[in-house]
């Protein structure tokens, strides 16, 4: 909603819960200097404080509203105040996000680990067992998983209700499963996200799945990358035929991911108007 001043988070909730979609991004103006505008992101059940998907989203729409040239926008979220940049391109806009200093969280391991894979149907001989299975953040964390074969990826079945249950023990509401597993010169993993304490069973496509991913391959040396930046393409959606590839950077310093962006392009499908 690219006018969203003056609505309640009652309202806000209400309209995310109607279009169900995985978030809903609310654009509002600047309440202080250090920025130039505020998003705010829902999903069906709950506000979620930062978004990689209706971030590009809501900035394409109000880059196309605005037929803004090549700038950058200082945005405020729920995890500070970060620049977007945007770049005309192909009659469209690209959008390109920094988000937040990856931080490196806790391992699963010994009973929470055995619980998150029988949630998810996956054997321990399917988890690639180069880097273990950790909460990561670069603003909203996720519990990075790497799978061995798309194959595995790809046959999950979780137990939503299991997965959601466990998100509370663990602190993190959100599984992103990867793989190296790709048959696409140009693409570098394959992804799936499961978040159902938070009302999404699957997400087609996630900015804050693939940011700390990023970061993690950093981290762990599972790919190869120059001294200073990690660039890479990931795809994700194909199992909910709603496919889509996103841009990663990952600044790099004395061999750790320092700061990461992703980005994305974007088209606006419909435009409606909502009376309240």
């Amino acid at each position: 909603m690219p006018d969203a001043d003056g609505l309640s988070d009652a309202t806000m909730q209400a309209i995310a819960r109607e279009l169900n979609n995985s978030e809903t991004a609310f654009l509002l103006s600047s309440t202080t200097p250090d920025h130039d505008v505020w998003v705010r992101f829902f999903t069906p059940t709950t506000e979620v404080p930062v978004c990689g998907h209706a971030t590009i989203a809501a900035h394409y729409v109000r880059a196309t509203i605005k037929r803004l040239p090549r700038t950058t926008v200082r945005h405020k979220v729920g995890t500070g105040v970060f620049p977007i940049e945007v770049v005309p391109e192909n009659d469209g806009y690209r959008i390109v996000m920094t988000q937040g200093t990856p931080e490196f969280g806790a391992t699963l391991e010994g009973e929470q680990r055995a619980a998150l894979l029988k949630a998810l149907g996956l054997t321990s001989a399917a988890v690639d067992s180069r880097a273990p299975i950790q909460i990561v953040s670069t603003g909203h964390s996720k519990v990075i998983i790497p799978v061995k074969s798309r194959r595995d990826l790809n046959d999950l079945r979780p137990d939503m209700g299991s997965l959601a249950a466990l998100s509370h023990a663990v602190g993190c509401n959100g599984y992103f499963l990867f793989t190296f597993d790709s048959d696409d010169s140009a693409v570098l993993t394959y992804s799936r996200m499961f978040a159902p304490a938070i009302g999404i069973n699957e997400d087609p496509v996630t900015g804050n799945g693939h940011g700390p991913m990023g970061a993690y391959l950093v981290k762990y040396g599972l790919t190869k990358h120059g001294p200073a930046v990690l660039t890479f393409v990931g795809r994700q959606g194909e199992c909910v035929r709603r496919p889509g590839e996103v841009r990663v950077e990952v600044d790099i310093a004395d061999g750790l991911p320092v700061g990461v962006r992703v980005a994305g392009n974007a088209v606006i499908a419909f435009q409606a108007s909502l009376s309240l």
